[in-house]
């Protein structure tokens, strides 16, 4: 087992093995006759046993069992503690041949919900068990429901998982028990449970017991991220960011058939069929977010009118970022005057998390739209021009340059100070200490030590960042933790990918953490014309080496991105910057259009390079199967557009592409350099996308 060579069997031991088995079908085949003619005479019900006590993982015999039960039990004049016993004892000889029986363990908890049996004896027989061995996750699981049934109190199982944990550091099931338990208690705020920092403490002392007596155990480890998840967490949801950016001004070039761009003081946007995005970016999923929780005020749309859309939802139909239209299509417009929005979130407790917790703050930001008379001599948003990505395209962005400012856009929101920072003194004080102690494991080239001490360095500069001003906001460990991160790389090549994207998400937070620090990733685009002397501005995060997409809360203003030459294969996150109009993901390591879901939702997107990536090379894209996607595995009935049998065929063997494209009014595509690309797949997209003015780099 685990690499190790097996030791050459006996002959006497396979004709023994043999023999078993030979027993083993005859005893299962005289029972499943019992049981496909429903026979729950005493003889058959005792065969079920045997053959349970002989091989417990049998599924099919425990649910016999179960019918039998019921059967007997509907009988006048039964029994019920009798019949139920005498289950209870063959699921301990069953146990004592294999006590971390998956259908053994599920059989008990049924019997003792039918509430005939007495609890007391569970206690012990557990004991037994956690003797034999201590670490046995379905015993302690059955603890938790013993415990329930018995109403035993929380605080009298934490201290018998410290009696376990101090006999023994390395029993991962009982330091799981431990954060179970310990999270339910600091929730309710139970006595001599509060204040959260003083308990947190405590345990922090405990698990630093287990770490440092022998390092290379793993149970305390675990606890110990559990605790920094504890510490750095907020008890509520959070609206991290927000766009239109607080006391923003937006300047609507509007035409009688309200398109036309949306100005800001030093960038252009595309409306959408005169609608204004407005977005709330969460620190977490949350559900609930709707036109009566979030109040929007404005004569340009009326509240009860505005439909939340969630990003990115998951199965419980919650969403981290989320998606309003501000529909100004049928207001008469007034060029003269300033039309005030006023967005309020935090009212209502019907925002919540997935743990079950409410917004508890409110949150406000406002912004003014002003309208200007729409030149039918501009070009309405359209891209007359292709969009060439060369560097000598770009100029670079000067914070100095006498421009109006482009970070107006740059937002987080201002929360007042004792709502952001009325705790972070503590948890800055616990998380130095920490940090003091794991820098010797780190420097021992200890890497879960390492691994722990970039956690904390990266928890350390969010709290501190959280209760800064954004101008001052510096993550001040980014170099130390990405150099972690490298050191990791070189010492576990199993796990690369992921210290890799840990590196990647720790640049991004450097570079968005403030805007002098933004700013040197910023350029003028000079091939689109200049609306009021500005011209468009890319952010330009190419040839980083990044292998995930982060700080998205700080982008939500971009609508121009280069991603290029990074080593991305999936753009998860990019769905909440609904402004983004021109995206770059040319030399990547994108392997599917699954990866690419996430762009079905920027409608606003109009030129697109996704050349020189691994689309096609594989013909099984395994990403459906490894997560969750709203791609399905057969052709939509929705697809039957009364095109020709041959075009059917393009979109049956094209149908992932077709989704991704088919809601997009994309009008440049470059995609070439893919596996995937020929005359055929080139034919197709010029089919499904009506709006394409330019394909790898030819007028249509």
């Amino acid at each position: 087992m685990h690499g190790r060579p097996r030791n050459p069997s006996k002959p006497e031991d396979e004709a023994a093995s043999a023999a078993k088995a030979s027993k083993l079908r005859a005893l299962q085949s005289q029972f499943l006759n019992y049981h496909h003619s429903r026979n729950f005479d005493k003889e058959a019900v005792e065969i079920s046993a045997k053959l349970l006590e002989t091989n417990p993982e049998f599924y099919t015999a425990w649910n016999y069992r179960k019918l039998a039960v019921e059967y007997f039990l509907s009988q006048p004049g039964s029994d019920p503690e009798s019949i139920l016993n005498e289950e209870l004892r063959v699921v301990e000889s069953a146990l004592r041949q294999n006590f971390k029986s998956y259908g053994a363990w599920h059989h008990r908890k049924w019997v003792l919900s039918k509430g005939h049996s007495s609890v007391d004896n569970e206690l012990r027989l557990l004991d037994k068990f956690q003797k034999a061995d201590a670490r046995n996750f379905h015993a302690w699981n059955y603890r938790r429901f013993v415990a329930a049934l018995k109403n035993i109190a929380d605080e009298d199982e934490l201290e018998y998982t410290t009696n376990m944990i101090e006999t023994n550091f390395s029993n991962y099931s009982a330091w799981h028990n431990r954060s179970v338990l310990l999270s339910n208690l600091l929730k309710q705020k139970a006595e001599g449970y509060f204040p959260k920092e003083k308990i947190l403490a405590e345990e922090y002392d405990l698990v630093h017991q287990a770490i440092f007596t022998d390092s290379d155990d793993q149970s305390g480890w675990f606890n110990h991220l559990w605790l920094l998840e504890q510490t750095i967490t907020k008890d509520t949801p959070w609206l991290n960011s927000s766009w239109p950016a607080s006391d923003s001004e937006l300047i609507i070039s509007a035409s009688k058939s309200a398109s036309g761009c949306m100005v800001s003081s030093s960038a252009r946007y595309s409306t959408d069929g005169g609608t204004i995005p407005v977005i709330l970016y969460f620190n977490q999923s949350v559900r609930g977010v709707n036109s009566s929780t979030v109040a929007v005020r404005s004569s340009l749309a009326e509240s009860k009118d505005i439909i939340w859309r969630p990003l990115s939802v998951d199965k419980y139909e919650s969403a981290q970022a989320w998606v309003a239209l501000l529909n100004f299509s049928d207001v008469p417009l007034d060029y003269s005057i300033a039309y005030p929005v006023e967005v309020r979130v935090g009212d209502s407790s019907e925002i919540i998390s997935l743990s079950g917790s409410s917004l508890s703050h409110v949150f406000e930001f406002k912004f003014v739209v002003r309208f200007q008379q729409h030149d039918s001599g501009e070009a309405d948003g359209q891209n007359l021009e292709v969009i060439l990505w060369e560097d000598s395209n770009f100029q670079k962005y000067e914070m100095d340059s006498g421009e109006s400012n482009l970070f107006s856009l740059f937002n987080q929101l201002q929360i007042d100070a004792d709502q952001a920072g009325v705790d972070s003194k503590w948890k800055v004080n616990i998380l130095a200490n920490e940090i003091e102690l794991f820098r010797e494991l780190s420097a021992a080239d200890c890497k879960i030590g390492k691994l722990t001490l970039a956690r904390l360095l990266t928890a350390l500069d969010k709290i501190v960042s959280e209760s800064s001003t954004l101008n001052s906001s510096q993550m001040v460990h980014t170099e130390e933790v990405m150099a972690l991160y490298c050191d990791l790389m070189k010492m576990d090549p199993p796990h690369s990918k992921y210290y890799k994207e840990e590196h990647s998400m720790a640049l991004l937070r450097q570079v968005t953490c403030c805007k002098d620090s933004l700013s040197r990733y910023c350029w003028h685009y000079g091939k689109i014309a200049k609306t009021n002397n500005e011209s468009f501005i890319c952010v330009r995060l190419n040839s980083l080496s990044l292998a995930r997409i982060g700080s998205i809360e700080n982008l939500l203003w971009v609508q121009m991105l280069d991603l290029s030459q990074n080593e991305l294969g999936s753009v998860e996150g990019l769905e909440a910057m609904q402004l983004l109009s021109c995206l770059n993901l040319s030399n990547n390591k994108i392997k599917s259009f699954t990866a690419l879901d996430p762009l079905r939702h920027l409608k606003l997107l109009k030129v697109l390079n996704i050349s020189h990536n691994k689309i096609g090379e594989h013909s099984i894209d395994s990403t459906r199967y490894l997560c969750s996607s709203s791609l399905s595995h057969t052709v939509a009935n929705d697809w039957k557009l009364g095109l020709s049998s041959g075009d059917v065929d393009q979109l049956t063997k094209y149908w992932e592409a077709y989704i991704i494209f088919r809601d997009l009014t994309l009008t440049q595509l470059e995609i070439t350099g893919n596996a995937i690309v020929d005359e055929d797949f080139r034919s197709f997209l010029r089919k499904i996308l009506s709006t394409l003015e330019w394909l790898d780099g030819t007028i249509l």
